[in-house]
């Protein structure tokens, strides 16, 4: 990676998706326990609102700083972080090996999106459920066209991020059944706020 992947991006990442985001956080964060895979861990922004529940954390993602920065939080929870890898296209985990998995503001971003999440499904164990919050395709046709036009720009100065990716599809298309999500436009406009936020499930 070059140092504006692994350096600063990170810490504008930090920013943008900072103290602002933490009631969402909270959301997608509830009901977790046991073993929890979170696949775009950052700087562990999550880690605080991960419940009591969790028993291990277990970490992708491609810019190491962001373990430096997520110390102060992985500290403060006393929670076991293992960090085993750094592409979420593919997991160094066995098959059906932890209880849920996590992603937040991270689909967008993984190249090959269907084989990361077909890894996601693979380390699922079976009942297990994946929840996430991700920035997505608008439902609106003009938003949307945008977000096409806007995508190839915004992807090479925000570490590949997409914003025109059909968030839902993708996860069915994945094997998991939906069981609860919500569509949203978040503080800012259409083409870059239009969040997805749910729970699936590896039936």
């Amino acid at each position: 990676m070059g140092v504006y992947s692994d350096q600063v991006l990170p810490r504008v990442i930090d920013v943008l998706l900072g103290r602002h985001t933490d009631p969402i956080r909270a959301r997608v964060t509830s009901g977790l326990s046991g073993e929890v895979l979170e696949v775009g861990f950052g700087s562990g922004r999550n880690v605080p609102h991960l419940p009591a529940g969790v028993t291990r954390l277990v970490a992708v993602d491609p810019a190491t700083l962001g373990r430096q920065m997520a110390a102060g939080r992985i500290a403060a929870r006393g929670l076991p972080v293992d960090f085993v890898g750094l592409d979420g296209q593919s997991l160094p985990l066995g098959d059906e090996s932890v209880d849920h998995v996590l992603v937040t503001w991270t689909l967008c971003t993984i190249p090959d999106v269907d084989r990361a999440l077909g890894e996601m499904y693979r380390v699922l164990r079976p009942g297990g459920s994946l929840h996430f919050v991700e920035h997505g395709r608008s439902p609106d046709a003009k938003s949307a066209r945008l977000q096409d036009r806007v995508s190839p720009v915004w992807k090479r100065a925000v570490g590949g991020c997409h914003l025109n990716r059909p968030i839902p599809d993708l996860v069915t298309n994945a094997g998991f059944e939906i069981e609860r999500l919500e569509s949203y436009r978040d503080n800012g406009p259409e083409v870059f706020a239009r969040f997805y936020e749910g729970v699936a499930i590896r039936r």
